[in-house]
């Protein structure tokens, strides 16, 4: 009885863990963005952005050596390597748009 009762909540912690929120930025950006008035504030914001777009980047290029791989060597994964092949292209698109337009945010915040 005591096992199952550790198994059950075992898993509980497990999927509670699995479903809590992941913070995507270290800001809070409506907050930073609406209280951003001097230079400074701006320049922060503007490094931000330009950390996040060189993350996005760094994604991008690891998903350009997946599809290299699954390019080379789809045999080894059948039927599954086309699907692999257009998931990462597909990664490697919206990266490269999200640095793109990261990097567009930290230019506009270094001429205000």
């Amino acid at each position: 009885m005591k096992t199952k009762l550790l198994i059950a909540l075992l898993l509980a912690i497990g999927l509670a863990t699995a479903c809590s929120e992941m913070v995507s930025h270290p800001m809070d950006m409506s907050q930073a963005l609406e209280n951003a008035a001097s230079k400074a504030d701006h320049e922060a914001l503007a490094k931000h952005y330009e950390d996040a777009a060189r993350d996005m980047q760094l994604k991008a290029d690891e998903h350009k050596k997946l599809l290299s791989h699954y390019e080379a060597k789809g045999y080894l994964y059948g039927k599954r390597a086309l699907d692999l092949q257009s998931h990462c292209r597909g990664l490697v698109n919206a990266y490269e748009k999200a640095a793109q337009e990261n990097l567009e945010m930290a230019k506009l915040h270094r001429q205000l």
